[in-house]
């Protein structure tokens, strides 16, 4: 169905199937918005690149159909898993994972598998769980303090990563740094070029690395043009996947939010334009549960593929409200694209040739960015940090989540649980469950019971 004629009004709904010209060209701008940080993220926990592309544009396909074509979203890897999966490849295949030469540990991922999809299915379970009783219910058992908190430690916490990638070569580190802010800030509303500022960030500090001789052209001129991505099965039978569910399905505590928030602002555009167009407004954010459903469908299969654990991003919504393009057909024209690039070869060697420290300069600014989110969550929610129950779920969190994750030999805590962490258990987990747990607590001992008053928030 075509979009509406309007004079004063263009755009497509999620239902609208824009002419097949447009739909390739609108398609494959979705594509190169989200494959910078796609990618990123494969190279940094060493996940196969073409998998993670071939995953990711077909668990945005069957994300859009799970949600019967209501609601459009574009899932790309999620920066939010980072920590504790490179703590899980750490724990599993250290000497892969700290080997700079390299760039895929198939042993490790087939173990982060089974915890993408344990995020599948919990994912899936608290959207059946929000569609039965209300988001409220939900916020009282994961409140703003505790997910703000989370996502706080997860960007400080990859601090130490993200330097040491830099270390390589600070140089090329700092300037990949400077021109991705730049672009970040003052390309803002350019257009496609406003939607790219990893990318062309990460291509100034390729040529500058290419000009010091610090980028190995060989590997692409070995790589076959075409090639089959080497897809893997999770290690359901190894005894270290149990930990691995458990880290990594906790890490749904930050990403559900941020998908919540990305719905809310897809249906205002969405609902505005319906509007401009004479058309009934869809009212997409009532579908709470349904777009978490969908989140984890994707996961499920790139936990079954061996891609990054994804998330719907930010960045392709961006885009789509400024070309004010929602059509649903053309994010699945660009989950085809993201597919047969993973049959790419020469594309995956020409990103396994970005030098070590390019890809520090990016994380330097990508992680910072995660952590500040965390605290505009809690900036937004109007969390009361004069109350003394919300300061001391938010300090032991920090504390326990980056202290652990900086400090501890290789961020993880000396509890050892039989099965689930035979090894210790991961920090950021740590601090997850430790944050839970004070909430819990404080739900069902209130101190009102003690005649202690909440004290008052700031009036902004």
């Amino acid at each position: 169905m075509a979009a509406a004629e309007s004079k004063k009004a263009f755009g497509y709904m999620p239902q609208d199937t824009p002419p097949i010209g447009s739909m390739l060209s609108l398609g494959l701008q979705q594509v190169l918005t989200m494959f910078p940080a796609t990618v990123l993220v494969a190279i940094i926990t060493k996940f196969d690149v073409g998998v993670t592309l071939t995953a990711a544009g077909l668990g945005t396909i069957v994300a859009l159909l799970v949600s019967k074509r209501r609601i459009p979203m574009y899932y790309g890897s999620s920066f939010s898993y980072i920590t504790v999966v490179v703590t899980v490849m750490l724990q599993t295949v250290p000497v892969c994972f700290n080997d700079p030469s390299t760039v895929y540990c198939p042993e490790g991922v087939r173990i982060v598998q089974v915890g993408i999809i344990g995020t599948a299915v919990l994912q899936i379970l608290i959207g059946l769980l929000i569609m039965r009783v209300g988001k409220a219910a939900l916020d009282k058992v994961l409140p703003p303090v505790i997910t703000g908190s989370i996502a706080i430690v997860i960007g400080v916490a990859l601090a130490g990563a993200a330097l040491d990638m830099a270390g390589a070569n600070w140089g090329i580190a700092l300037i990949t740094l400077f021109f991705t802010i730049v672009f970040s800030v003052y390309l803002q509303g350019k257009g496609l070029w406003g939607m790219l500022p990893i990318l062309l960030g990460a291509i100034i500090g390729y040529l500058v690395a290419m000009a010091m001789g610090l980028v190995n052209f060989g590997v692409i001129s070995e790589a076959a043009w075409i090639r089959i991505p080497p897809f893997t099965f999770p290690a359901f039978t190894d005894p270290r996947a149990w930990g691995a569910i458990i880290s990594i399905s906790l890490i749904a505590i930050a990403t559900i939010p941020e998908s919540t928030a990305h719905l809310y602002q897809m249906s205002l555009y969405i609902d505005q334009l319906a509007k401009e167009l004479g058309r009934k407004p869809l009212e997409i954010k009532n579908l709470i549960g349904l777009n978490l459903i969908a989140d984890g469908s994707d996961d499920f299969v790139v936990g079954m593929l061996g891609g990054c654990a994804g998330t719907n991003y930010g960045e392709n919504n961006s885009l789509m409200a400024i070309t004010r393009n929602y059509s649903v057909p053309v994010l699945m024209a660009a989950g085809g694209i993201a597919i047969l690039l993973g049959f790419v070869g020469k594309l995956a060697a020409v990103v396994n040739t970005v030098p070590i420290a390019v890809t520090g300069g990016l994380s330097i600014y990508l992680f910072g960015v995660i952590g500040m989110q965390g605290i505009a969550l809690i900036q937004s929610e109007k969390v009361n940090l004069f109350e003394p129950r919300q300061l001391a779920i938010g300090a032991v969190i920090l504390i326990t989540g980056i202290g652990g994750n900086l400090g501890l030999e290789n961020g993880i805590y000396p509890f050892q649980i039989p099965i689930l962490f035979p090894d210790g258990i991961p920090a950021i987990v740590f601090a997850a469950i430790i944050g839970i747990l004070m909430n819990i607590l404080f739900l069902l001992v209130p101190p009102s019971r003690f005649g202690v008053e909440d004290r008052e928030n700031i009036n902004i």
